[in-house]
């Protein structure tokens, strides 16, 4: 996890950021969540693709990003090794990452909360409740021609499943990235 602290301009609405990304500044870091059910494929993925390009476009120091499952029983453990591989092989290192699971002080912890699919989602909106619920998004709503769509779990599928993931969560990525840079740019 990342020290927080630094000061960003990114999302919108008001000064810890609207998680809907269209231009605001924070008076701190923005923090990300990936969110899947065991944070060893989908979430640790989107967390190892999202710090590399984050890195590439100068924003390593201004958004925070992390992962976790609903489900605890991977807790410590390294991604899959299917998900490793494919991730690998287009050059994004997910070696170093553990699996969590969520906690609801990640309701505070985070701006944005993005679930991999609409289970997830639904999920987190029942324990955010009011309060934060607004901070709960679908993850792919973050591309241009993929929102509403969720991204298939792979665990226990073979290689061909873990690609077809990797390429949905690689295109989500770019999308909120992308987001990110542009409301950077209109700060």
């Amino acid at each position: 996890m990342t020290a927080r602290g630094a000061t960003a301009t990114v999302p919108s609405g008001n000064d810890r950021g609207d998680p809907g990304i269209p231009g605001t500044r924070f008076r701190r870091m923005y923090a990300i969540l990936f969110v899947c059910t065991g944070n060893i494929c989908r979430s640790p993925t989107a967390e190892g693709i999202a710090r590399a390009m984050l890195a590439r476009r100068g924003l390593d120091g201004a958004v925070e990003v992390d992962s976790a499952g609903l489900y605890d029983g991977h807790v410590g453990e390294a991604p899959d090794v299917r998900a490793r591989a494919v991730a690998s092989g287009h050059g994004y290192d997910l070696s170093g990452l553990r699996a969590r699971a969520f906690e609801n002080e990640d309701f505070d912890r985070f701006d944005l909360i993005l679930g991999m699919d609409r289970g997830h989602v639904h999920d987190l909106k029942i324990r955010a409740g009011r309060a934060h619920r607004d901070r709960v998004r679908l993850f792919l709503d973050y591309t241009a021609d993929m929102k509403g769509l969720p991204v298939p779990d792979p665990y226990g599928r073979d290689a061909e499943e873990y690609r077809r993931a990797f390429e949905l969560i690689e295109a989500g990525c770019s999308g909120l990235v992308e987001g990110l840079v542009a409301a950077k740019l209109a700060g």
